[in-house]
């Protein structure tokens, strides 16, 4: 079967590599064309081994920052902190573990949008002020932030750094109330979705804003509270699940032991849909429900609700697997493995030459021909965003011999911007904002091409406790209906940085 590679008149792609460390200033020039999610948090209180079992928890939360890592660890007296850019594996050795000594801790794995990739930037951001130490990471976006930093700026507050984690510290900084008081008033100031881990020299300030828009659960390990972005890192130190921590709830965590207190009433909630879809580990459960469940059936509701006949069904590595397999159980189409994943091309210090930037998606994906050749495939991906990888993924099955390639959507059509903590484009470049199915289709070269409905996706994540809106999810990137304030006067970010 003849095709048509689709290139138009489009200027010649950016450098995937501009800097030493991968995803340094590549923004929207990724030739990989995936959303890229912003943080990972991790926290311990009551541990000796705070730093060690923050370092293995990011090891399990990398895949939601690999620009830059870093542990603070307190010891009742100061602070012990170390950052740096890279992986967790990369930043930290033995020693550095070794002089990070405390029982308390809070951890981060960052990305970041082009331009803010740089030291000042990773976090846990470290202050000096009034009361002593105060570390603070976080995950998530605060869509005031511009505002607020420029009310600051305008009345002589003095910025270090461009992260919009920076201006929470700078509202605890000027209040004349207690520590937890001062932070509840700064958080009541902030409009976003965010999961924030707050530490002085004594106490573990631990929120999640008034949509819940942002996963943060709790965990235990004998008398040691835990907290973390996944828990998925939980398991990995042996921790034990106890809950997800609620919207608007703040909780207090010193030597009386811990506190549940809010700083907001609970507002629509609304935890972000592309955790299920795309974000988190598949071994990670969120509000009850678990996401390599949750994604086998969305794939068996996207067989039903977009049947194609064919010979096999691949998923795109890693997060489109269990929906692949869901589509297969539900139609009896074989699943096979058509597509595999090179683990090791997501960081390099070498420059690609032209061709090989030519070739990228070769680089991180291969179609496996004994499989693919003479087959009509069924690809099953997470989402499309300009639509340029699904073209580079068809085209890739197809030059390995798959007589038709048709293409299933586990979400719907991406058509909005987020606000809330992950890295996507203007409005202008997402296909789905501009163009039809049908021409989408045409676009990145498929045969037939088919979305998830919303109500589909709501009923397949389930879980969710009955009655909230939108079963308690927010779409607002596949329809517009955002749970916040997003427009603040010309002061609203272009981009997201946590």
């Amino acid at each position: 079967m003849s095709y048509e590679i689709k290139t138009g008149n489009k200027q010649a792609e950016p450098l995937l590599w501009t800097g030493d460390f991968y995803n340094e200033g590549t923004g929207s020039g990724d030739i990989f064309d995936t959303l890229k999610e912003e943080c990972g948090v991790f926290g311990v209180f009551g541990h000796p081994e705070a730093a060690s079992m923050s370092y293995y928890g990011l090891h399990a939360l990398q895949h939601r920052g690999e620009e830059s890592a870093g542990i603070c660890v307190a010891n009742g007296r100061d602070f012990n902190y170390h950052r740096g850019m890279g992986l967790v594996k990369e930043v930290f050795d033995k020693d550095k573990i070794l002089s990070l000594v405390g029982d308390m801790s809070i951890g981060h794995v960052r990305y970041s949008t082009s331009g803010d990739s740089r030291l000042t930037n990773a976090q846990p951001l470290v202050f000096k002020y009034r009361d002593g130490d105060l570390a603070i990471a976080t995950n998530g976006n605060i869509v005031n932030e511009p505002l607020i930093r420029r009310e600051l700026e305008s009345s002589g507050s003095i910025f270090q750094t461009t992260s919009d984690t920076e201006v929470l510290a700078h509202l605890i900084a000027r209040s004349p109330k207690d520590f937890v008081d001062a932070a509840k008033d700064a958080l009541r100031q902030l409009v976003g979705g965010f999961a924030f881990l707050l530490m002085t020299n004594d106490k573990l300030l631990v929120a999640s804003d008034p949509n819940g828009l942002r996963p943060l659960v709790m965990g235990r390990v004998g008398e040691a509270y835990i907290f973390a972005s996944e828990s998925c890192a939980l398991e990995t130190i042996g921790a034990e699940l106890v809950r997800d921590i609620q919207p608007g709830e703040l909780l207090i965590l010193d030597k009386d032991g811990m506190t549940e207190d809010r700083f907001a009433e609970p507002q629509r909630k609304a935890l972000c849909a592309m955790e299920y879809i795309y974000f988190a580990r598949p071994d990670s459960d969120m509000n009850g429900a678990n996401l390599h469940a949750a994604r086998k059936r969305m794939g068996s509701r996207l067989a039903l609700e977009g049947f194609v006949d064919a010979d096999i069904v691949t998923g795109v590595p890693d997060s489109s697997i269990s929906a692949a397999i869901g589509y297969a159980e539900q139609t009896g189409i074989p699943y096979e493995l058509g597509l595999i994943k090179n683990k090791y091309t997501g960081r390099t210090f070498i420059q690609p030459s032209q061709e090989l930037r030519e070739q990228g998606v070769k680089m991180k994906l291969s179609a496996v021909r004994r499989v693919v050749e003479g087959q009509r495939v069924v690809m099953i991906d997470d989402s499309i965003v300009r639509g340029t990888t699904s073209r580079r993924i068809v085209n890739l099955l197809r030059e390995a011999g798959a007589t038709e390639v048709h293409v299933r959507i586990t979400s719907p059509p991406f058509k909005n911007p987020c606000f809330y903590g992950i890295d996507t484009p203007d409005r202008r470049e997402l296909i789905a904002s501009h163009q039809s199915i049908e021409e989408i289709r045409r676009e990145i070269n498929a045969d037939s091409l088919a979305f998830l409905s919303p109500e589909g996706l709501i009923q397949s994540i389930g879980g969710l406790s009955g009655g909230d809106y939108k079963g308690g999810l927010c779409l607002s990137c596949f329809d517009n209906d955002y749970p916040t304030q997003v427009d603040f006067g010309g002061a609203e970010k272009e981009g997201c940085s946590c």
